[in-house]
């Protein structure tokens, strides 16, 4: 009886031990810290902090997009369109510099996915609003709201498919492709009067993209590119030549290459329906 009580006080110490170190760690933890676990050689770690490198370039492009945000209310829809596509080279540079200097983390990837809402989901939304839907009423804003949530939509879709998709293909129109849209019609047409057809361009283009992005439409990630390897000579002179034409023109070259990345997943899911679909004579 006397063994069984000593091994009784004997656990009891124990797990107290064991609750004071356990709330001895958590008070090590600064109010307001990010502390994430990570598995080092099986084995869960607790890791405090954060990576300055990819989070400063998804704060870049989120400052973009809001920039675009403040420029279109405040008339100026040619900045506001630029500042968009630099929030896509920013968000594309992101994941590359995680990737590739092994910086990445989970709150990396949902401070990217709520940058990514502001910059491609609410700042082209308020751009076209603000350039040309306004004029509309309750159809202007409500073709609005059709862009941003599948903006949403879009992103927290993406976010749960990540891993159980080809990574050939995109599951309906990615949001910056969609941003671009909005934005490059915007820059071609900024400086035009309003008029009747333009409207209805931007409704299309706006509302559309909406659409297509929580469609089940699939497009080309063009992920399984290799860029590493080794390429005919004339291969730098066709990207010497897309440069030149982008030069020329890059509101327009932005606008038609995107709009026709667009209408591709529509165009693609068409022609195989026709090629599936059985002869009669079947």
């Amino acid at each position: 009886m006397t063994k069984e009580r000593e091994d009784t006080e004997l656990d009891q110490r124990t797990g107290e031990s064991e609750l004071s170190s356990s709330s001895g760690r958590e008070c090590d933890i600064e109010p307001g810290e990010v502390v994430e676990e990570e598995l080092v050689e099986g084995a869960p770690v607790r890791r405090k902090g954060i990576y300055l490198l990819p989070n400063a370039l998804t704060t870049a492009s989120l400052f973009s997009g809001f920039y675009a945000i403040v420029s279109a209310a405040g008339g100026v829809y040619d900045n506001a369109a630029i500042a968009i596509f630099v929030s896509m080279i920013l968000d594309g540079l992101d994941g590359r510099v995680a990737r590739m200097t092994n910086t990445q983390s989970k709150f990396g990837e949902e401070y990217d996915s709520l940058a990514d809402m502001v910059a491609f989901g609410v700042a082209p939304g308020f751009v076209a609003f603000f350039w040309s839907l306004n004029g509309l009423d309750k159809i202007g804003w409500a073709i609005t709201f059709i862009y941003v949530a599948g903006a949403a939509l879009r992103l927290a879709r993406f976010n749960t498919q990540i891993g159980s998709v080809d990574k050939k293909y995109f599951v309906g129109l990615p949001s910056p492709a969609a941003a671009a849209c909005v934005a490059g019609l915007v820059w071609c047409f900024h400086a035009h009067d309003p008029s009747a057809w333009l409207t209805f361009l931007s409704l299309v283009v706006v509302g559309g993209s909406g659409v297509l992005m929580v469609s089940n439409v699939l497009y080309r990630s063009f992920k399984d590119l290799d860029l590493r390897g080794r390429v005919p000579f004339a291969a730098i002179l066709l990207v010497v030549l897309i440069f030149v034409v982008v030069a020329l023109d890059p509101a327009t070259v932005l606008f038609t290459g995107f709009l026709v990345y667009a209408l591709s997943g529509p165009v693609r899911a068409l022609f195989r329906g026709k090629v599936r679909r059985p002869s009669k004579s079947e």
